[in-house]
């Protein structure tokens, strides 16, 4: 998550500079799931290009752990149910 947080660093730092936009365009595109043109990153320094690719690999790690809490949030719940095993469907 260190990329994220850099990045969190560089907008507050200097939001209006063209890195700055470019890659507060990439977070809010990922976190709205909406297009984002790749080329965009394309134009960005071999710093603020790499920084981008962290942010999405950050990304992607956040997402499947953001799954994986949902699943055992979903699981805790089942488990709490009354159990009804010996009711089988029958075909």
């Amino acid at each position: 998550m260190r990329a994220i947080k850099e990045a969190r660093k560089l907008i507050e730092r200097e939001p209006q500079t063209a890195a700055a936009q470019t890659l507060s365009r990439l977070v809010l595109a990922l976190e709205n799931q909406s297009p984002f043109s790749i080329s965009e990153i394309y134009s960005l320094n071999y710093e603020h290009f790499n920084l981008a690719l962290e942010i999405l690999k950050d990304w992607r790690i956040d997402r499947y752990y953001a799954s994986k809490v949902k699943l055992f949030d979903v699981s805790t719940q089942a488990a709490e149910l009354p159990s009804h095993a010996s009711a089988s469907p029958k075909a």
